[in-house]
């Protein structure tokens, strides 16, 4: 099993990094007009639906987010080619995520297209600059991809008997488990905190930066 070269590909940093997509998703649907901050699938569907039904009001709660998030990936990799001298880029974007989501909790809840909005740039920054764990391709806002990643190395291990496989597959699991635990959390949250519920998103994302910290190669 390949470790973690860089603290970037590490697991306990997915464990956070999941849990605050989670809790970012669960945060924007059931409190912000059932609108995904990550789950961009699930935007341009409903973007559809409603653009089927001229409903052009509702479309825009949902293309906006999904703009955003576009721009968010965007300017993740400018940072990256760009570079910060006074840190870690990776570092950077996680900075600016928590920013972003602190903004997100002083908004009211009359204008979830804005909140929704910068929820899912902020969404946009995490998919682009966390891509890896253990050397793996993996995500951190969205499911899809890990469920068949797991799987494909769960049937690979049933068949091959290759032990590695099997780890692989157990990775995968875990973050989806992670990123359940984060929705549960939010959900947990929002009768008490209501708005101010993205504010978890901020202090997971804060130890997730914490971890950062711990190097193990000098990221690249």
């Amino acid at each position: 099993m390949n470790r973690a070269k860089q603290t970037s590909e590490s697991i306990e940093l997915a464990i956070f990094l999941a849990m605050s997509g989670g809790l970012m998703d669960a945060y924007s649907y059931l409190l912000r007009g059932q609108v995904f901050a990550n789950a961009q699938t699930g935007n341009i569907l409903l973007f559809g639906v409603y653009a089927s039904n001229g409903q052009w009001n509702h479309c825009l709660h949902y293309a906006f987010p999904i703009l955003f998030f576009c721009f968010g990936i965007a300017l993740c990799e400018i940072i990256h080619v760009h570079k910060i001298h006074f840190m870690h880029w990776r570092q950077f974007t996680l900075l600016i995520e928590i920013l972003l989501l602190a903004m997100v909790s002083t908004i009211p809840l009359h204008n979830n297209l804005l909140a929704n909005s910068l929820t899912s740039l902020a969404c946009g920054i995490q998919v682009q600059a966390f891509r890896k764990l253990h050397g793996n391709s993996f995500a951190t806002t969205m499911c899809i991809g890990n469920i068949r990643s797991g799987t494909h190395h769960l049937i690979h291990f049933f068949y091959e008997k290759d032990r590695q496989s099997l780890e692989r597959a157990l990775l995968y699991y875990f973050v989806i488990l992670c990123f359940v635990v984060g929705a549960i959390l939010g959900n947990w949250c929002l009768p008490h905190l209501q708005e101010k519920t993205i504010l978890v998103s901020c202090v997971l994302l804060a130890i997730a930066l914490m971890i950062m910290y711990i190097d193990r190669e000098g990221s690249k």
